[in-house]
């Protein structure tokens, strides 16, 4: 029986520059964690609007281009690392589909943001926020420049989203694992809001209410980490404003960013959402159990 520790590390490829970015991280990252990497495309075989990947167009055999994407990626994952375990398979079937289930034998799945360009870009990028919503595991989403190369970790941050419940979640052990793993420091974020703007602009009756919400939130995050654990440098602030808006700010010093999500109807949180889409670093989604 496979156990927790034993579980791979999944990326999904589609020969796009999206993905050889996702290949490069989620290759630093099973090196990272010492665990095996499992490359996986999956397709219908239908061709591909725009270009096709390196190598002869003239082939007549989806499944053929399909073995020379998860090869390529393999090849290049294991020109990254060379002591890294690197496995590849190919199914014919539709990609969501795929990497969701693979997530449920996986310690993480890694995506890139979208793949080619037009059409079969919006397609894919779908795959990315799709695979995010429903994974049973953590999903991570490569952002990076326009290059197909993985950006370089040069923050030396992680930071993690503290939600409304001021507890601890999947999230923060999550994040906090990441960072222990990178040597690098933890910042846990709460944002908090003041309703009471419209109530009154004296500024001595105005500062009040600001200072509540704000050491309420401080207090909300005292109690999420309490169970952090000790061998992590571990950075607490707080910030007024939409917290998918301070997230995002944040992101712009950080070498990943780490968000819950619950998932309510089938739908992912509208922080995760936005997270996906305006990170500045990849993002991690990790979903919350109930």
């Amino acid at each position: 029986m496979t156990t927790m520790t034993e579980r791979p590390l999944v990326v999904g490829v589609d020969g796009s520059e999206p993905c050889l970015r996702a290949v490069d991280w989620a290759a630093d990252e099973a090196a990272l964690r010492r665990l095996p990497l499992r490359v996986v495309h999956a397709s219908l075989w239908e061709r591909y609007e725009g270009a096709v990947p390196a190598g002869d167009p003239g082939r007549p055999s989806e499944q053929i281009m399909a073995d020379d994407i998860v090869a390529a990626a393999a090849r290049r994952a294991r020109g990254r690392h060379p002591a890294l375990t690197v496995s590849a398979d190919v199914a014919p079937e539709e990609p969501a589909y795929t990497l969701q289930r693979e997530g449920r034998y996986a310690t993480a799945v890694v995506v890139g943001t979208r793949g080619r360009g037009g059409l079969a870009g919006a397609v894919l990028g779908s795959v990315s926020l799709t695979v995010a919503t429903h994974a049973h595991c953590p999903v991570i989403v490569v952002r990076g420049d326009h290059d197909d190369q993985a950006g370089p970790a040069y923050h030396g941050r992680v930071v993690v989203g503290v939600g409304e419940e001021g507890k601890a979640s999947e999230a923060i052990r999550f994040a906090c694992e990441e960072a222990r793993l990178r040597g690098v420091p933890l910042e846990a974020v709460r944002a908090w809001r003041w309703p009471a703007r419209e109530s009154t602009d004296h500024p001595l009756l105005a500062g009040q209410p600001a200072r509540l919400h704000e050491e309420r939130a401080a207090e909300a995050l005292q109690t999420a980490l309490l169970d952090a654990p000790h061998d992590v440098d571990l950075r607490r602030r707080t910030a007024e404003g939409h917290p998918w808006k301070v997230l995002v700010d944040a992101s712009r010093h950080a070498d990943l960013l780490v968000v819950g999500s619950r998932r309510r109807h089938g739908h992912l949180g509208r922080v995760a959402h936005a997270a996906l889409h305006h990170s500045a670093c990849p993002v991690a989604v990790v979903p919350q159990r109930a």
